[in-house]
């Protein structure tokens, strides 16, 4: 068969597709990945607006209505109590005001809740999960955020069509860490807990997952230390793309 210059180059081209295609089937060392909120949601810009809202006040107040924020989702949990995450966060946010004595008018209050629904994706975040997408990985979102804060953040993130519908804590009507709140991927997936992936924003919530029986990777985005809970995470990086790079195995050469 003779073979011309364009022919060869066109069969090249198409062995190297093929091996790259092969080579995407073959390197999901997990078959799903679940995720905390904000290992995909940036959170800084909360921070700026409370700045914006309170001169001089701003880190503050997000400090404590953060910290208020979680305590009182276990609060919640532990006393039976159940209200959604939206409920929670205008909660802690009333907390916080009164506790530094500032003056949260309704528009104040307003500016800064919103924040929860107009989140920007973190920078490494869209190609991390497009790769992982990509190689047949199954992604969803595991949070406290409600179902409704999870699809709003979709849009604004330009994630549609990579997400599994999402796993509010609003299912099971208590909240991480408890072990009902991870048990939803378990559910939902229909997968063993050593074939998901969870990906951890917070130390608490690594800890939490790895207690579950999750293999944890905690994107470590503000360099904490590791929790003191006896549960360290697999692995720890700083980004979405470190944890792609923990998900997928690297192929072997031949």
């Amino acid at each position: 068969m003779f073979l011309t210059r364009r022919s060869l180059i066109n069969s090249a081209t198409t062995g190297a597709t093929t091996r790259l295609f092969l080579a995407s089937t073959r390197v999901a060392r997990y078959r799903a990945v679940a995720l905390d909120a904000f290992a995909i949601l940036d959170p800084r810009p909360i921070a700026a607006r409370a700045e914006e809202v309170f001169p001089g006040k701003g880190s503050l107040l997000t400090d404590l209505w953060r910290a208020r924020q979680f305590e009182y989702t276990w609060l919640r949990t532990i006393t039976r109590t159940y209200v959604d995450f939206r409920q929670i966060t205008e909660d802690s946010l009333a907390y916080a005001a009164n506790a530094l004595a500032l003056d949260l008018s309704t528009e104040k209050k307003r500016r800064l809740l919103q924040c929860f629904w107009e989140f920007k994706a973190w920078p490494d975040a869209l190609p991390a999960l497009q790769r992982l997408k990509a190689a047949g990985v199954r992604l969803v979102f595991l949070s406290n955020f409600t179902t409704a804060m999870l699809t709003s953040a979709v849009r604004s993130c330009g994630l549609q069509g990579l997400l599994e519908p999402h796993l509010s804590t609003d299912r099971v009507r208590v909240f991480k860490p408890d072990p009902r709140a991870y048990h939803m991927a378990v559910d939902a997936l229909n997968l063993r807990r050593d074939e998901i992936v969870f990906g951890a924003f917070a130390g608490w919530d690594a800890a939490g997952a790895k207690a579950f029986g999750y293999p944890t990777f905690w994107v470590n985005r503000m360099k904490q230390p590791v929790e003191e809970l006896a549960f360290p995470p697999d692995a720890i990086g700083q980004s979405l793309d470190e944890l792609a790079r923990f998900v997928m195995r690297t192929p072997t050469a031949g």
